[in-house]
């Protein structure tokens, strides 16, 4: 079933327009369906905040017929944020206090910007093991997103991240590596992911944690991978929830600042994004623009050259994965027909 708009969030009617379907509490409470509440700390940078919204809300909206969806997003006060997104966050968002007294479901935590090589010395790093703490005993399932990812694999198991010599960006293949999880059930073996991040966790460093990987690119690495009890914690490293247009968004964004001499070099292309074409367009703009021309960024003309091959997996591992939170939760609240759950292996795994 669909997203609740339990709130104001601007989110809510963009994704109606896109054509999600999003209820009101009103016609949500005429219907005899299950509720799901599921946490979104957003840790994303101010230019990216709603979009992020708009992308995990879309995929757990887009999910699983079983349940409505109640969203709670919230973020960390440490932060930076200019006036515009804390005044988003103080109309829309919870805080930490209010969603721990409430309880979660489920739990994704996005990326966020870093300044400094440990991710220890960031200025969220206790905000956030506090909330990574807290979720580990009190909800069901929490999805951690790219950096949050590798601050799960830094701080739970002792694996940092290794700084790559070049950045791991653009769109990947990966394979399934373990058919019988059932976060991979009913998806291609064969898929793709976005990535965007200097920094990796590798395969032997989840397997050194006892955490089981479930699918990865021979480029890019490890893209899915779970605790070992099968659900409490999922990682992504990859962004299987990017739009369309978000690397090209990065893309521009590089290329607009090697333009005014902020970045020494272009950008190269993210790895099987751009066509022919959209890269011959986008070398004669770079090429035009170093001759000292002022140019318009030539947009409209890539976004028909782009090219989604990811989505409809992400859709369905989302899905599986609240399937999953769905399964738990229902055992876990003592319905008499359903037995009881192993915490150390809540799907019962083989």
């Amino acid at each position: 079933m669909p997203l609740v708009a339990h709130n104001a969030l601007p989110t809510f009617e963009r994704l109606r327009r896109d054509g999600i379907t999003v209820l009101s509490t009103e016609r949500a409470a005429g219907q005899e369906i299950r509720e799901l509440h599921v946490g979104l700390l957003n840790m994303m940078p101010d230019a990216a905040i709603e979009a992020t919204e708009r992308q995990f809300y879309r995929l757990v909206g887009e999910s699983n017929p079983i349940a409505q969806f109640y969203m709670h997003p919230f973020t960390l006060p440490t932060l930076p944020r200019g006036d515009k997104a804390r005044a988003h966050i103080a109309q829309y968002y919870e805080s930490f206090d209010a969603i721990r007294e409430a309880g979660l479901d489920a739990l994704i935590i996005t990326g966020a910007n870093v300044s400094h090589p440990n991710l220890a010395d960031e200025p969220f790093w206790e905000p956030l093991i506090e909330v990574i703490d807290w979720a580990w005993d009190n909800v069901t399932s929490t999805l951690c997103s790219c950096l949050a990812t590798h601050a799960v694999m830094q701080f739970r198991h002792g694996q940092t991240r290794v700084k790559q010599p070049a950045k791991i960006w653009g769109v990947f293949e990966h394979r399934v590596t373990d058919l019988r999880h059932p976060l991979v059930g009913d998806v291609n073996t064969r898929f793709d992911v976005p990535h965007s991040r200097w920094n990796d966790v590798s395969r032997a460093q989840f397997e050194a944690a006892g955490v089981r990987v479930l699918a990865e690119s021979a480029e890019a690495g490890v893209h899915l991978a779970v605790s070992h009890d099968g659900l409490r914690t999922v990682f992504f490293q990859g962004h299987p929830e990017y739009d369309t247009v978000s690397l090209l968004k990065e893309y521009k964004r590089d290329l607009l600042l090697a333009a005014s001499g902020k970045l020494p070099e272009f950008p190269p292309f993210p790895r099987r994004y751009f066509n022919r074409q959209a890269q011959a367009l986008l070398a004669e703009y770079a090429h035009r623009t170093l001759a000292g021309e002022t140019l318009a960024f030539p947009e409209p003309l890539l976004l028909p050259l782009l090219d989604n091959t990811w989505h409809d997996t992400a859709e369905g591992v989302v899905g599986n994965w609240i399937g999953c939170v769905y399964q738990v939760t229902h055992r876990e609240r003592g319905l008499p027909f359903m037995p009881g759950i192993d915490p150390d292996n809540p799907l019962n795994l083989a």
